[in-house]
């Protein structure tokens, strides 16, 4: 099995928690003609039944938890469980001989202390995944601003904080719709490409007013009361960083802002597509050994 398809030295694969991303990877495996056994997805539609994780484990040698593994450290991301999955001893202890994959780990990789003897891989690091979550991120977060706004993209004002995977995904897409962008970012080079794709370059500092639509990339504190208060109370607000994320809330809300929360959007948004790019990651992991 490879990134682009079949392979005939086919592993056994078990798929454990996570949400319906997790529904589409195994299906993704199994349509390449490997097989797949689920475990803690008993609430999944259109998966042959799970298995008890004692079974999987015994039968699947390479295994790929969720991204996240675990929002607490306490418990598995399982959505689609039955019931929670506790993270502990006895729950690492099933995949020691195993090759175990999964994302966003560092919670679940510190919750005991058995992980150390598992061959583990944190599949969130690799840049191909990365940069397909944040394409997926943009056009959901572009869907969440149509459906959130009476105002069109095309011929608005935008503005983008942050330069990262998701910024410049996001002022590649709104461009192309027509509307007229700014991003703003710290780094010299940054405001130059920012320019070079056609979009305003703006520093943190600078951020004026008259946006229709403001999309927070940066997970610290960038769009402030100063930045907040230049703007019309039509003016929505997308926040898709992580906690704490960059926009002040209480000030958005004291000014009459409406500001959307959109964490996670592949997993929401496009769940078919962030499995399938999990799938390719974890195939050139395997692929590289």
């Amino acid at each position: 099995m490879d990134g682009q398809g079949k392979n005939s030295a086919c592993h056994t694969f078990g798929v454990v928690g996570g949400d319906e991303r997790q529904v589409y990877l195994a299906r993704a495996i199994a349509a390449d003609g490997c097989p797949v056994l689920t475990s803690c997805l008993e609430k999944a539609e259109g998966l042959p039944g799970p298995v008890p994780l004692e079974t999987l484990c015994a039968q699947a040698d390479v295994v790929v938890l969720p991204l996240p593994a675990s929002r607490d450290g306490k418990t598995l991301y399982a959505p689609l469980a039955a019931g929670p999955v506790p993270l502990d001893e006895g729950f690492a202890a099933h995949f020691v001989g195993k090759r175990v994959l999964g994302g966003m780990a560092g919670p679940l990789l510190a919750s005991a202390a058995g992980w150390g003897q598992v061959d583990f891989k944190d599949y969130y690091q690799r840049e191909e995944l990365l940069v397909g979550n944040a394409v997926l991120t943009a056009e959901g977060a572009i869907g969440a601003a149509i459906a959130g706004h009476p105002g069109s993209i095309n011929g608005g004002r935008c503005l983008v904080t942050g330069f990262g995977r998701i910024g410049k995904a996001l002022c590649v897409m709104l461009r192309g719709m027509g509307a007229q962008v700014d991003c703003a970012a710290r780094k010299p080079r940054d405001l130059t490409a920012i320019k070079a794709l056609g979009c305003g370059p703006v520093g943190y500092g600078g951020i004026g007013g008259g946006y229709r639509f403001i999309f927070n990339t940066v997970p610290h504190l960038v769009l402030a009361a100063p930045a907040l208060s230049k703007q019309s109370r039509d003016c929505l607000l997308i926040e898709l960083a992580s906690a704490p994320g960059g926009i002040d809330l209480g000030a958005a809300g004291r000014l009459g802002l409406t500001v959307r929360q959109e964490p996670s959007l592949p997993g929401r948004a496009s769940p078919q597509a962030a499995g399938e790019l999990i799938k390719e990651a974890v195939c050139h992991i395997l692929e590289e050994g």
